[in-house]
């Protein structure tokens, strides 16, 4: 069973989606931290309420956010963590942590990659330049931002009427069903990377 860190900073619902998918029968990986840079995040409460470890390393509290995140790195080995899902994380990792997890943290962008690459507000950017499909986008973090290698899309309509929130809440529908399902990949080892890609193994594929 993989073991899994969380970085989150909002609300969590994609943690949510994780907490609910980790607790099935047969779930080949499980999160044992859950990390923040926001004391205040709802996130840390949903993942206390399911029995899972949380630390809150407030940005206030270090002298920069290098030694920030070391101390963000220090908790993951501390607990065994071999793969870093970041969930609503609003710090661009530094090399270092990156380099700790080769290949090993997934990030979810809420965009069909590379369109609208490398911003906090993808869906208003979206609907800006008049896109008819928008998605979500699971991909490995490397140390450009939002530009690793892709591990599934989906992709959305964007309606006539839409809003940055109604478009926003279709999106992150997928990206409930999609960041589950990209961590159970990587937990049973059925994604290469070729280059710029990956290639899925295993059944079905």
């Amino acid at each position: 069973m993989m073991r899994v860190g969380v970085l989150v900073s909002g609300r969590g619902s994609n943690l949510a989606a994780l907490l609910e998918d980790a607790a099935r029968p047969g779930a080949p990986y499980a999160l044992v931290v859950v990390v923040s840079n926001r004391p205040a995040a709802p996130a840390l409460e949903r993942a206390r309420a399911a029995g899972v470890m949380v630390l809150a390393v407030d940005r206030a509290a270090f002298g920069d956010r290098a030694e920030q995140q070391r101390q963000i790195l220090r908790t993951l080995r501390a607990q065994g963590v071999e793969l870093v899902v970041t969930a609503g994380f609003d710090q661009i990792l530094l090399p270092e942590v990156v380099a700790a997890f080769p290949q090993r943290i997934l990030n979810i962008h809420p965009s069909l990659l590379p369109a609208f690459a490398g911003t906090l507000h993808a869906q208003e950017v979206a609907l800006a330049h008049g896109v008819k499909i928008s998605g979500c986008t699971v991909h490995l973090v490397t140390t450009e931002v939002d530009s690793g290698p892709i591990v599934l899309q989906a992709a959305v309509p964007v309606h006539d009427d839409d809003t940055v929130a109604s478009l926003s809440a279709r999106i992150l529908e997928q990206e409930h069903r999609l960041l589950p399902q990209a961590v159970r990949l990587m937990a049973e080892g059925r994604v290469k990377v070729v280059g710029r890609r990956t290639v899925t193994t295993g059944p079905g594929r």
